[in-house]
């Protein structure tokens, strides 16, 4: 069985190619987001562009750096130059890449289709990545957990480990499991899927059964709308989770793990089950883990293996008791606790349950130290944390920020704010059982008590910025349709309060509220709360921030029947209020005929109109959405 020493030799020497003087290296980041806007093409073109102009250069694949606003990117680098990253590199765009940065003869810049240079200096007008005067999205960044998010390629277990991987591993197999515990609890860090619970804690109750076999269990199924931080992480750097479930292993005594993924994942589900059997062959995972049985401090040494499951896309699976039925091939049904996991777990042995975040945390404080780890972050929480940024804002995408770190630098900052000529209204954050943070709170900062303190939750990740455009009582009405769709239906105070909580909504989106209507949400907030699970003591959640952040935009629903952001259908018209030559554009559009044209003039047929907003999309200064029950 080969020491960590020897793979480290080994990694180096296969290591990622590096530039030579006729033969640049090419990465092309792709993952998801990158997919969905072309970046299977680029890498395609590329390849072929390359080979069609006989030019050498090495291709590499790699994962995302978490700039999903300007996918596909493609970075450049050539042997004594900084590298360069390209943004919105589509397909149609490589021959232009190649012929200006690539060919031999006029090896360079592309300043039109650059976005950063790699370096602290900018390169031929093209700005730094981080440094002073670089993109703002990364100003403020603490890139640990993303330090190789975008650099390495996530199916080169050589690559990760050349970079240090594994050595946290290592280190720990020379320590006891109690110490290796004690380096977990001292650094502060604890769950990154929304409970903030010390991760130290879990794994010292689980060390603390006396069945076995025990079991780590990774919760990857992220199912929040708006979160995708994990997803990330596994498609670009898949071997620290691999690297944190095994070192959590050797601390609790679990001999086996399962890294459960939803279904809708299908990326991450190949490139962990890759990773796994890469970890595999190197002797990272199985019997006998490097060697240990004669150079670690277990008597025996250690054997930890993993499997990848594949979830059945339920999103109460999120919840820890209802992923282990799943695991199990039961439905997922959220289970009454006591007892918890680490007492009876999957198969009703001893379990530990963590997140994504929490696990690939870990490597990189065993690795360089609780110190190291708590060296950033608040007074009262350390390390870093990943979210992701979404909704009504310019630069959409994924980063990684110092715990404490005002909402309003990666929203306003990072993220650019929304559109322009638009004005923010709220962030959501934390998923359809968390609240709704008003556009005067976004300077709160990212860490669990301030979102405590306006009954909502931090959450796993999610921050969705919601703009003037858009109306709380029709988000409130999707995050309450959500939860009723994915109650389990065990408890009647969750898949009833929420059905009924929906009804009320609703009658009051279409200007048939009720002055009663706050009080019974109330009240059916108050009865939720002993629910079973926490899908439904939280369903609530956004219509009690909704009451205490944004009643003035409820009353005007309620009381003078109109929708201040003209969103919700049952309080708007459609009218055709100018003439303008993009009518017909609007008429061939419309799905049911509504938009009709008389003696030469154009109408809207309010009995056939849908309200699907097409037609003003297409004429947008010539239709006009106006109130129902009032003056436009």
């Amino acid at each position: 069985m080969p020491t960590y020493e020897e793979l480290r030799a080994q990694a180096e020497q296969a290591r990622q190619p590096t530039p030579g003087p006729q033969r640049p290296l090419i990465k092309v980041g792709v993952t998801t987001c990158s997919r969905a806007v072309g970046a299977q093409e680029t890498l395609d073109a590329v390849r072929k562009e390359l080979a069609d102009r006989g030019l050498e250069a090495d291709v590499m694949v790699t994962g995302c750096w978490g700039l999903c606003y300007a996918e596909p990117i493609v970075e450049v680098a050539h042997l004594g130059r900084p590298a360069v990253l390209y943004g919105r590199l589509t397909a149609d765009k490589v021959p232009q890449l190649i012929e200006g940065a690539v060919a031999t003869d006029r090896v360079g810049v592309v300043p039109e289709l650059a976005l950063a240079v790699l370096a602290d200096e900018p390169l031929e007008g093209v700005p730094p990545l981080s440094a002073s005067g670089g993109l703002e999205f990364f100003a403020g960044q603490e890139r640990r957990l993303m330090a190789n998010c975008g650099v390495t390629d996530p199916d080169s277990i050589d690559q990760y480990i050349s970079r240090g991987g594994y050595e946290g591993l290592a280190k720990a197999l020379g320590m006891t499991d109690e110490q290796v515990i004690n380096e977990v609890l001292e650094s502060g860090l604890w769950g990154r899927g929304g409970a903030a619970f010390s991760t130290g804690r879990k794994w010292e109750f689980l060390r603390g059964a006396n069945v076995t076999p025990k079991y780590m269990i990774c919760n990857a199924d992220e199912g929040d709308p708006g979160s995708f931080v994990n997803r990330n992480l596994m498609e670009s750097d898949p071997h620290l989770i691999v690297e944190g479930m095994a070192i959590g292993g050797y601390a609790t005594g679990a001999s086996y793990g399962y890294i459960y993924i939803r279904d809708e994942y299908p990326l991450p589900v190949e490139r962990m089950e890759a990773a796994i059997r890469q970890a595999r062959e190197r002797g990272l995972l199985g019997g006998d883990v490097l060697g240990s049985a004669q150079t670690g401090a277990r008597p025996g040494g250690f054997a930890f293996d993993l499997e990848v499951v594949r979830g059945a896309g339920s999103y109460v699976c999120g919840e820890e008791t209802g992923l282990i039925a799943s695991i199990e091939d039961a439905r997922g049904m959220p289970k009454i606790r006591p007892p918890f996991p680490a007492q009876a777990g999957v198969f009703d042995m001893p379990s530990n349950v963590n997140n994504v975040e929490s696990y690939a945390n870990v490597p990189l404080i065993l690795r360089e130290g609780a110190a190291w780890y708590a060296s950033v972050g608040s007074e009262n929480h350390k390390g870093t944390k990943m979210f992701s940024l979404s909704g009504q804002v310019q630069r959409v995408g994924i980063l990684e920020v110092p715990l404490g770190t005002p909402m309003s630098d990666v929203v306003m900052g990072a993220g650019g704010g929304p559109p322009e000529g638009r004005a923010l209204k709220a962030v959501q954050p934390g998923g359809p059982l968390s609240g709704i943070v008003p556009a005067s709170d976004v300077g709160i900062a990212l860490e669990p008590e301030p979102f405590k303190e306006r009954g909502m939750f931090m959450g796993s990740g999610g921050l969705v910025v919601l703009d003037d455009s858009n109306c709380v009582v029709d988000l409130a009405i999707y995050f309450e349709w959500f939860a009723e769709d994915e109650s389990c239906g065990r408890c009647t105070t969750c898949f009833a309060g929420t059905r009924r909580l929906l009804e009320i909504l609703k009658r009051i989106s279409s200007g048939r509220g009720r002055s009663s209507d706050p009080e019974i949400m109330r009240l059916l907030a108050d009865t939720m709360s002993y629910a079973n699970c926490v899908h439904g003591q939280a369903a609530p959640t956004v219509v009690m921030t909704m009451f205490s952040f944004f009643e003035e935009e409820l009353n005007e629903h309620l009381y003078n029947k109109r929708c201040p952001a003209k969103v919700c259908r049952g309080m708007v018209r459609y009218e055709v209020v100018h003439h303008s030559d993009k009518l017909p554009a609007a008429e061939a559009i419309c799905p049911t005929q509504a938009v009709v044209r008389e003696n030469g003039s154009y109408r809207i047929d309010q009995g056939k109109c849908i309200k699907c907003d097409a037609c003003r999309e297409q004429a947008p200064y010539a239709i006009a959405v106006v109130d129902e029950f009032g003056p436009g």
